[in-house]
């Protein structure tokens, strides 16, 4: 089951959040080795998750098994702050319908069923739901063939790159239905959809009144994202 997570409905989802920034720090820091996200209290956070995340958790039972998150880019964010020199054709995309993808992972144990795709559903099924038409992300050049086999339409915003001696590239990703169907397919998952007012989730389990948890549309907070934690240089955020 996928969770979307967002200010709304947080504190539902305190224990889910700490535990998945503890994951994130695990399979970032401990398995993959982006030495540049290390933290003596194990957990992988920046400044990207505040309250403006939307946060997509897989979850087994009360158990993070996987998740991604998104993040609006009409803030800074990681691309327009930290990976501007990624994105040589065209300006860097910002608008409300436009959201950064960021911070994908599964747990190793779970990486050999549907839960990976669940989470690629996921990130398409929401997006068609609330109105946003693309997200954009910064990813290493070993999941640009991944997503488009699981029929994700991708568009590079530049020329792959070093970051931290790999291959990365900006790209941006279209959010519709033949990519969620394509998504379902391979991962085996039934279309069960009823729509009831905001349009309920099948894939999705949301805390409380669906209409307040669901955003359609980006918060209009002004507020400013928080420093990089670490106190590190903006530089030291790896692609994901």
């Amino acid at each position: 089951m996928i969770h979307v997570v967002t200010a709304a409905n947080r504190r539902h989802y305190v224990n889910a959040i700490e535990e998945h920034h503890l994951v994130r720090h695990k399979i970032f820091v401990e398995e993959r080795g982006w030495r540049t996200l290390l933290h003596p209290d194990g957990r992988e956070s920046d400044a990207y998750d505040t309250a403006d995340t939307i946060y997509m958790l897989a979850m087994d039972g009360s158990r993070v098994v996987g998740g991604h998150r998104l993040f609006p880019t009409m803030r800074p964010h990681m691309i327009s702050e930290i990976f501007p020199h990624l994105v040589t054709r065209g300006p860097i995309p910002s608008a409300p319908d436009i959201f950064e993808w960021s911070r994908f992972f599964v747990v190793k144990e779970y990486r050999c069923g549907r839960t990976y795709f669940e989470l690629l559903a996921a990130v398409q099924e929401f997006c068609l739901c609330v109105g946003i038409v693309r997200v954009t992300a910064v990813i290493e050049m070993s999941w640009l063939s991944r997503f488009q086999e699981a029929g994700f339409v991708i568009r590079p915003l530049g020329f792959p790159q070093p970051v931290e001696n790999v291959p990365a590239l900006a790209i941006e990703i279209e959010i519709n239905q033949a990519s969620l169907d394509r998504a379902r397919l391979l991962g085996k998952i039934a279309e069960s959809l009823t729509w009831r007012g905001i349009k309920t989730l099948p894939l999705m389990a949301l805390a409380g009144n669906r209409e307040q948890n669901v955003p359609s549309f980006p918060s209009e907070r002004r507020d400013r994202v928080r420093g990089h934690v670490n106190g590190g240089h903006p530089k030291s955020q790896r692609a994901s």
